[in-house]
Order: structure tokens, then C-alpha cells, then sequence
């Protein structure tokens, strides 16, 4: 399961290379004395480092381990809502789709407005074949004058829109996250090769993955099966071969690759 697409953001803190996530919107009841507002600071201190190491693991797909740590968070700080939302992603990495959308929704009862906490949520809900549901919680992370990456919930937005079968829709997101990102520009233009393919475009498509191969980085394994699809409509078939030689080098156990096998190119 690729897991770009939750919101986490690589920092250095301590000496501790970690992924920070926003500040919960949660309000803590903190009694007036010092020595109390020194206890709860330090459990809030204490689920933060612990849901960075949640997420470091998660990262790394040791899910066990991240449970661990995003337990020992919430005993710390029940209402840190992001150490929720991490558990959520984890408890959708081990399909326990369930009990994520249980922990996304307490998540969102504490940080209703937390844009990476939405971003999630959103994503969650794509995966999970609700497409339609993920839009507007996409669309809540981008309207947070302090979200660092609006260009993925854009990015998501429209690949949710272009999985629910919203062309236009999916057209305008992907184009709204080019006016956010550099780095992610690959990223968005895979997304507008699937759609000008859906739409029967296929010198859009070509051009646009022509972009992506001349990035020089690792393409992925849905740019490649794209790649072999239109060339392969295209009628060029020594490109076609070429990609799909890239797509078994790099990825041989991919669903891509066993769409590949079973002939299955629409």
C-alpha cells in the first residue's frame, strides 16, 4: 500500500529525525497551578514524541511497533488527536478498516479543523471506496491558511474525483495542485495522463508521462502500466515494450505488472 499520501512532514527535533504533524485543535483543561500546567505539558510533550515515533515506523511498515508507540501516546494524552489519526492509518495499513474509521472519527471529534487530520480522514475514505465522501474533507485541509501541503490534498482531491468518475472535477484539483507544488509535479502529471486517457486523449497522455520520464527519478509502477497502455494504443510498440521491460524489472509482484500478465490493458 503506498502511503505518500498521508500528511506527514520530515523534520529534525532533539536530534531525532521525526514527522510532525499540526498542532491538534483539541482545547486540554489545564488546572491553574503551575505544577499542573507543567504535568499536562509534559503528557502532551510525551504523545507528540511518541505519535512521531508512531509515524516513523508506520513509515517504515513496522505496524506493530507503531501501535505500540501510538498507545503509549494515548495513555500519555488521550485527547491528542493526531496520535488517533496515526493509529487510524495504521490500522488501515493492516485492513482493519473498521477500527480506523473509528479511531479517524475520534481524530476528527477532537481536531475537527486539523487539515492533515482531514487530509486523512479523506484519504481513508477514497481507499475504502467512498470516493465521493473524500472530496470535502480534501477540500477542508486546503482552506487552513496554516496547512503546509496543500498540493496533496489537492492531489488527492483529484485522484478521488478521477476514481468517481468526476472528470472536470478531477481536472480543476490537479491543476490547482501545479500552483502549489515543485516537488510533486510528476505526481500531478500521471494524474492528468490518467485523465486525458480516460478521455480517449492519448497524445495528452503520452506528453504529459513524457514529462515524467524526463524527470530522471524512479517512475511508478502506475506511470509504467499507464506508459505501456498508451504506447500500446498508439500502435508504437517498441516503446510499449521498453516500459513494460521497466515494469517487470521494477516491479514484478505489482498489480500493475499482473494486469500486464492477464492482458488486461483497459
Amino acid at each position: 500500500m503506498k502511503r505518500f499520501v498521508p500528511v506527514v512532514m520530515a523534520s529534525v527535533a532533539a536530534c531525532l529525525l521525526s514527522f510532525v504533524f499540526a498542532p491538534a485543535q483539541a482545547q486540554v483543561v489545564v488546572p491553574q497551578s503551575t505544577h499542573s500546567n507543567e504535568i499536562v505539558s509534559d503528557a502532551r510533550t510525551q504523545a507528540r514524541l511518541h505519535t512521531e515515533l508512531a509515524a516513523l515506523y508506520y513509515q517504515s511498515d513496522a505496524m506493530g511497533i507503531a501501535l505500540e508507540e501510538t498507545g503509549i501516546a494515548l495513555a500519555a494524552d488521550p485527547t491528542y488527536a493526531s496520535a488517533y489519526s496515526v493509529r487510524a492509518l495504521v490500522w488501515t495499513a493492516l485492513r482493519e478498516f473498521s477500527t480506523a474509521e473509528t479511531d479517524f472519527k475520534r481524530a476528527m471529534s477532537l481536531a475537527p479543523n486539523d487539515p492533515d487530520i482531514n487530509n486523512n480522514y479523506g484519504w481513508f475514505l477514497c481507499q475504502s471506496g467512498r470516493e465521493k465522501e473524500s472530496i470535502p474533507y480534501f477540500l477542508s485541509a486546503v482552506k487552513n491558511p496554516l496547512y503546509t501541503t496543500p498540493d496533496l490534498a489537492y492531489i488527492n482531491a483529484g485522484s478521488c474525483a478521477l476514481k468517481a468518475g468526476e472528470l472536470e472535477s478531477a481536472r480543476a484539483y490537479l491543476l490547482q495542485a501545479l500552483r502549489f507544488t515543485r516537488d510533486r509535479v510528476p505526481q500531478v502529471q500521471v494524474h492528468l495522463a490518467q485523465l486525458a486517457y480516460r478521455e480517449g486523449n492519448l497524445t495528452e497522455a503520452r506528453n504529459r508521462l513524457m514529462e515524467v520520464w524526463q524527470t530522471g527519478g524512479t517512475p511508478s509502477p502506475e506511470a509504467l502500466w499507464l506508459g505501456v497502455r498508451v504506447e500500446h494504443k498508439l500502435g508504437h510498440d517498441v516503446e510499449a515494450k521498453s516500459l513494460t521491460a521497466q515494469l517487470r524489472r521494477l516491479y514484478p509482484n505489482s498489480m500493475e505488472y499482473q494486469e500486464f500478465l492477464k492482458g488486461t490493458y483497459e
